[in-house]
């Protein structure tokens, strides 16, 4: 079927904003003001599109817990995005991955911190995984790189 010129030229200039991705949460990153790993991941979660509101702290543990970040997973820096946690150097594309499937689970964690993992900037690639943390704290692989 032919469309009128009109009609198909207001179609073709709705069709951008109807096919628009959903903009991602911001990020909220709990971390110590002294930790330069912590402000290097940020960089590269602000570089993949996301809005990271960074808070500061002297007790970042105080933010692990609240959130239920299981002791063994535990890294440098912690963050919320859209409900879930992120704990340490998960790469962004994880992350918008969890955004997008949405897994009943608590987040999202890269435990220490693997040196190639982002915000780690080591020239090698040093194999590390990222993990699901269940709602009861089981974990599970997400991710290897």
């Amino acid at each position: 079927m032919k469309l009128p010129f009109r009609t198909a030229v207001f179609l073709s200039m709705l069709a951008p904003v109807a096919w628009a991705a959903a903009p991602l949460p911001p990020v909220h990153v709990y971390k110590s003001p002294a930790c330069g790993c912590c402000g290097k991941w940020v960089d590269h979660m602000k570089d993949s599109g996301f809005d990271v509101i960074t808070h500061d702290t002297h007790n970042v543990v105080e933010h692990k817990t609240r959130l239920g970040v299981p002791v063994a997973m535990g890294s440098c820096h912690t963050a919320e995005v859209g409900g879930y946690l992120v704990e340490g150097h998960v790469p962004a594309t994880d992350v918008k991955r969890l955004l997008a499937e949405k897994p009943s689970a608590r987040g999202l964690a890269v435990p220490g911190m693997p040196a190639s993992s982002p915000g780690m900037d080591s020239p090698r690639n040093i194999p590390y995984e990222v993990v699901l943390i269940g709602k009861s704290g089981a974990t599970t692989t997400y991710a290897r790189h």
